[in-house]
């Protein structure tokens, strides 16, 4: 339990660093509200109802699709795409054959698309 929730806090704290030098954006809890652009919080929307959904791997696959142009905005959308899975309990993630590995290499991938894997490194190479 208290390393799942060291993990747990390792990636919200990446994510909110980001958030922070890329877009100053200073939040505890990053939310869709954040995104000003209307089809930028649909499009999150959307895969946030596809994780509620159990449908977290297409959801996943999504935003894979979504940041392969590499356009800064979708950077956004898949931060907090990864924050809102991993506020998910383990218990629906495993439900859903998610894990919190799969949100840390999904957040690796996300970060390295970008040329952000040193910001990942100093918060993810712990577990």
């Amino acid at each position: 339990m208290f390393e799942q929730d060291y993990v747990m806090r390792l990636i919200k704290e990446m994510v909110r660093a980001i958030l922070k030098l890329l877009f100053n954006i200073d939040t505890e809890s990053p939310t869709v509200e954040l995104l000003e652009n209307k089809e930028e919080k649909e499009m999150l929307e959307n895969l946030l109802d596809l994780v509620d959904a159990g449908k977290i791997n297409e959801a996943e696959n999504r935003v894979y699709d979504l940041i392969s142009d590499a356009d800064l905005n979708n950077l956004g959308i898949a931060l907090l795409f990864y924050s809102y899975l991993n506020d998910k309990t383990d218990d629906f993630l495993e439900t859903n054959d998610f894990s919190r590995e799969e949100i840390k290499l999904g957040l690796e991938n996300v970060t390295d698309r970008f040329d952000l894997s040193s910001i990942a490194k100093l918060f993810l190479t712990d577990f």
